[in-house]
């Protein structure tokens, strides 16, 4: 599982997409959630500016699992 660091208080979904390598670009994060299933914490997730806190995960079944740090 792959940690990405929070610099504020939380991330948007497509902050981290961005963050992790995932995504180029964060125009490219609507794409990306209309494309593959993300879920966050368990439940499907589609909203890029779904905010994101300390050990909240992420995954992303064939990409990849990551999990939000402080």
């Amino acid at each position: 599982m792959e940690q990405v660091k929070l610099i504020k208080e939380h991330i948007t979904l497509g902050q981290l997409l961005q963050e992790a390598g995932v995504i180029d670009t964060g125009g490219m994060a609507k794409w990306f959630l209309s494309e593959y299933e993300v879920y966050v914490n368990g439940e499907l997730e589609d909203r890029r500016g779904k905010k994101l806190y300390n050990q909240d995960k992420v995954m992303i079944p064939g990409v990849g699992e990551f999990v939000v740090t402080s």
